[in-house]
C-alpha cells in the first residue's frame, strides 16, 4: 500500500544498514565498496510518483471496503535533508447493501446454494465491501468444486451494484453465469462430474514426459476394481494404495478428496512424489472423469553416519552414531530404523574425588518401526482413515559410565501420532512407555555423600526402578507445519500441552492382590520398585511482527509433577531443571534453583538442583541485521521448586507466600545464524535478580554486575521458543 518506507533500523532504533551502505565509496569496481553495499541498505529518496501511487492505493483500499467518497492527501515537512510525509485520510460515509438478489440460471447449482445459504457471507445491511464479495465468490466455488463441478471457478460468479440516487445504499445482485467452453459454443448448465475409474501407476518418472503413453509399464493387477500398473515389481501392497486414496469410482468429483489423497500419500515413506491427473470422458449422457494416480518410488534403504560435539554445562565431549533405515519393510511403507551410538565427555570439577575415572562414556542402541496407520484392535476402517495416524513401536538400550556410578536404561514404547487442520494441530498418544533403570555400580564416596544420608531425596533415584507410563501431547501452531521457522517475518503463536501418568494400573493391581510391600515401604514387580506420579506441562509462545525486520516474541511455560502412592520422590528422569539455553539464560544449564537453594558445594549440581514445579517466562526482541545474521535482546524469568520440603534442598519448597520472591531474572543479547533449515544460536545472559540470596549486591547483580560471576554463554541449535 505504501510505496516508500523509511530505511530499516536495528532493533527499531539505529539505521545501521544505511550507515553500512554509506561506508561504500562511489567506485563500484572495488570489492570492498560492493561488499558494504550488499550488507547495507541504500538511502530511501523521496519520489513524488510513488507518493501519488501510495495515495491511490490507500484510496482504492478504502473504496473496496465501501467508502466510495474517501479522500487521501499527503503533506510534506522538510527539515534539512530529511522529509516527513503525512497522509491525511477522510473516509466519508460508507455505502450499505440495501437489498440482495440472486440471478442463478443453473437450477442444479441453485438447489445446492439454497441448502448452503446459512453459510453465506452476504446479508442486507452489510458494508458494500469488495473483499467480502470476493470471499463469497471463492466460498461458493470451493463448495461446488467439492460437489462434482470439476471445471467450476469463481470467475463464473459476478456482481452488479446499483446505487440509490442521493443515498449511500446499494441494490446488490449476484449472477452465476452458465458454462461456455469457447466463444463459439452455446451457453449450457455446468457439468457435474463423477469418477469413472481410478488407476494407479506406481513407477512414474517425474523427469520423463507426463504423457500417459510415454510411461513405461510392464505388468498390472486389479484390486477391488482398481487397476494398478507397475514396471518390474509392485513394491507396495494394493491395500495400502486403496486405503490412502479418497477418490473412489462412482462418487462425485471432490477437490477435498484430491487434497486428502495427496496428504495421505505424502505420509508414505515408500513414495517420493505423487501426482493426480484427471481425464474427461463421456459415458452415455453422463460426464465422467478417469483418475490416474502417478507415484514415484523413494529410495527405500539408506545408511547414515553422524559425528557431533557436545557441551554439557561446560564439559566438552564427542558422540558418533551409525544408523540403518528401511522405508518399506513389509511393503506397506513401514519405516524401520536401527541405530548404534557412542559418546565420550571429559567431566571437570571432580578433581580426582572419584579415583582415576574422571570422564563419562555411553554406549547404546535403539530401534523403531512406524506403521502409516492406526493399529489397534476393534477400530473401524472409517475411524482409522479419518485421523490418518502413525503407529510407532520403539526400543532403546543405553549403558552409561560416570565417575560416580554406572547406569543401564532399557525402554520400550507404543505410541500414536496424527495431525489435523493442515498440520496446525498435532496429537500424540503414548499408550505404553516402559523404562527400566538399573545401577550395577555406585561409587562408595558418592553413596556416602548423597545416598546414605537420612531423608536423602536421591535414595530412590539411585535404586533400580521401573517406570510404566502413559501420556498425551497436544500441539497447536497457528501457521501450521511440523517445523516452522519462528523468524521475525510472521505473526504466529503456538500452544503445547503434555499430560502423563505412571504406575496407577500397577498400583491398582498390587492393592487388588494384597501384595506385600518391600522393606522400603513400596510395592514392586520382580523386586523392582515402580514409580507412580502425574505430570502436566503447558507451553505458550507468540511472535508479534513489528515490521519486516523486527519482531517481539513472548514465551510462558509452566509444569508440575506430583509423586504419590508408591513413590515418595519423583524419578530424576522426570524432574525439572532450570537455567540453560532454553530457560533463564543468566544461569548455566541446570544451575538455578530450586527456590532459594544455593546449590551443592561441589559441581554435581544436576543431583540437587532439580524440582517438581517449573516456571519459565521470556520476552525477546528479534531484529534482522544483515545476510543470515539476526540479533536479539531478551529478558528471562523463572525458577523451579519442590512440592515437599527436602533436607538436601533447603529453601527449595514452593510456598505460596514467598515463591514470587524466588523468581530469578536475567537479561542479555544474542546472535543467530538463520539458514532457513536450521538456526545456530549464540546467547550471552547476565543475572539480574538472584533468588539464592536474600539481599545485597549478590541478590541484585543488575546494579553491581560481575562478569565472571554473573555471565553465562550458551550455544544452541534452533530458537529458544
Amino acid at each position: 500500500m505504501f510505496r516508500q518506507n523509511p530505511n530499516s533500523k536495528w532493533f527499531s532504533l539505529i539505521k545501521v544498514p544505511l550507515y553500512t551502505y554509506n561506508l561504500s565509496g562511489r567506485d563500484s569496481s572495488k570489492w570492498i565498496n560492493r561488499m558494504w553495499r550488499r550488507l547495507g541498505d541504500g538511502p530511501v529518496l523521496y519520489d513524488e510518483g510513488l507518493d501519488i501511487r501510495s495515495q491511490q492505493e490507500i484510496k482504492k483500499a478504502l473504496n473496496n471496503q465501501g467508502y466510495m467518497s474517501a479522500t487521501v492527501k499527503s503533506s510534506k515537512k522538510i527539515s534539512k535533508k530529511k522529509l516527513n510525509l503525512t497522509y491525511t485520510i477522510v473516509p466519508g460515509k460508507p455505502y450499505i447493501v440495501k437489498s440482495l438478489k440472486y440471478d442463478i440460471r443453473d437450477k442444479g447449482i441453485e438447489a445446492i446454494l439454497k441448502k448452503d445459504s446459512a453459510e453465506t457471507k452476504l446479508s442486507k445491511g452489510m458494508l458494500f465491501d469488495i473483499n467480502v464479495l470476493d470471499a463469497e465468490r471463492q466460498r461458493i466455488a470451493n463448495n461446488l468444486i467439492n460437489q462434482g463441478y470439476y471445471k467450476f471457478n469463481k470467475d463464473y460468479i459476478t456482481f452488479t451494484a446499483d446505487t440509490v440516487r442521493n443515498t449511500y445504499q446499494v441494490n446488490l445482485t449476484m449472477h452465476l453465469l452458465l458454462y461456455k467452453a469457447s466463444a463459439s459454443d452455446e451457453l449450457r448448465n455446468h457439468n457435474q462430474y463423477r469418477i469413472n475409474k481410478v488407476n494407479f501407476i506406481t513407477d512414474y518418472d517425474v523427469l520423463q514426459s507426463s504423457a500417459l503413453s510415454s510411461i513405461e509399464i510392464n505388468d498390472s493387477i486389479h484390486y477391488k476394481g482398481y487397476p494398478i500398473y507397475y514396471k518390474d515389481k509392485l513394491y507396495l501392497r494394493p491395500k495400502v494404495l486403496t486405503e490412502n486414496t479418497y477418490i473412489h469410482p462412482g462418487r462425485l468429483f471432490s477437490e477435498r478428496a484430491v487434497q486428502n489423497t495427496y496428504s495421505s500419500l505424502g505420509r508414505l515413506s515408500a513414495i517420493k512424489y505423487s501426482n493426480i491427473r484427471f481425464f474427461e470422458t463421456q459415458i452415455a449422457d453422463s460426464s465422467k472423469l478417469d483418475c490416474y494416480v502417478l507415484l514415484t518410488k523413494s529410495k527405500h534403504k539408506s545408511v547414515a553416519f553422524e559425528l557431533e560435539g557436545t557441551n554439557s554445562a561446560g564439559d566438552l565431549g564427542a558422540a558418533a552414531s551409525i544408523s540403518f533405515n528401511h522405508r518399506n519393510l513389509f511393503k506397506g511403507s513401514e519405516s524401520f530404523m536401527f541405530k548404534v551410538r557412542g559418546a565420550y565427555e571429559a567431566i571437570s570439577g571432580l578433581q580426582g574425588a572419584y579415583g582415576n575415572n574422571d570422564n563419562y562414556t555411553e554406549y547404546g542402541a535403539e530401534s523403531s518401526i512406524n506403521f502409516p496407520s492406526f493399529l489397534f484392535p476393534f477400530l473401524s476402517e472409517n475411524f482409522t482413515r479419518s485421523i490418518r495416524a502413525t503407529t510407532e513401536f520403539g526400543m532403546q538400550y543405553s549403558y552409561q559410565l560416570r565417575p560416580e556410578f554406572s547406569r543401564t536404561i532399557a525402554s520400550a514404547s507404543w505410541s500414536y501420532k496424527w495431525a489435523q487442520r493442515r498440520q496446525k494441530v498435532q496429537h500424540r498418544i503414548d499408550l505404553l512407555d516402559i523404562s527400566y533403570i538399573y545401577l550395577p555400580w555406585i561409587s562408595p564416596k558418592f553413596r556416602a555423600d548423597y545416598l546414605d544420608k537420612a531423608n536423602s531425596i536421591f535414595q530412590y533415584n539411585y535404586d533400580n526402578h521401573l517406570i510404566v507410563r502413559s501420556g498425551y501431547s497436544y500441539y497447536y501452531n497457528s501457521i501450521g507445519g511440523t517445523m516452522q521457522n519462528n523468524t521475525t517475518a510472521s505473526n504466529s503463536y503456538s500452544v503445547r500441552i503434555n499430560l502423563e501418568s505412571a504406575g496407577n494400573l500397577l498400583y491398582g493391581i498390587s492393592k487388588l492382590v494384597n501384595q506385600q510391600k518391600t522393606e522400603n515401604g513400596d510395592y514392586s514387580i520382580l523386586n523392582i520398585a515402580y514409580a507412580q506420579y502425574v505430570k502436566g506441562d503447558f507451553d505458550f509462545a507468540k511472535n508479534v511482527e513489528i515490521d519486516k525486520r523486527n519482531s517481539l516474541a513472548f514465551h510462558a511455560a509452566f509444569g508440575v509433577a506430583y509423586p504419590y502412592g508408591n513413590t515418595a520422590v519423583l524419578p530424576l528422569e522426570k524432574r525439572y531443571f532450570s537455567g540453560g539455553a532454553n530457560s533463564v539464560r543468566g544461569w548455566s544449564v541446570r544451575t538455578l534453583g530450586p527456590g532459594s537453594y544455593k546449590g551443592a558445594d561441589n559441581n554435581i549440581n544436576y543431583l540437587t538442583q532439580s524440582g517438581d514445579l517449573k516456571l519459565d517466562l521470556s520476552m525477546e526482541y528479534r531484529s534482522k541485521l544483515f545476510w543470515k545474521v539476526q540479533g536479539a535482546a531478551f529478558i528471562d524469568a523463572g525458577n523451579i521448586w519442590t512440592i515437599r520440603d527436602y533436607e538436601n534442598q533447603p529453601g527449595g519448597a514452593f510456598k505460596i507466600n514467598k515463591f514470587y520472591k524466588e523468581i530469578a531474572f536475567a537479561y542479555g543479547l544474542g546472535l543467530r545464524l538463520d539458514f532457513d533449515y536450521f538456526v545456530l544460536r549464540f546467547d550471552g545472559g547476565m543475572k539480574a535478580v538472584n533468588p539464592a540470596y536474600s539481599s545485597g549486591k549478590e541478590r541484585y547483580p543488575i546494579f553491581s554486575p560481575d562478569f565472571s560471576r554473573d555471565f553465562a554463554f550458551h550455544f544452541a541449535v534452533g530458537y529458544p521458543f
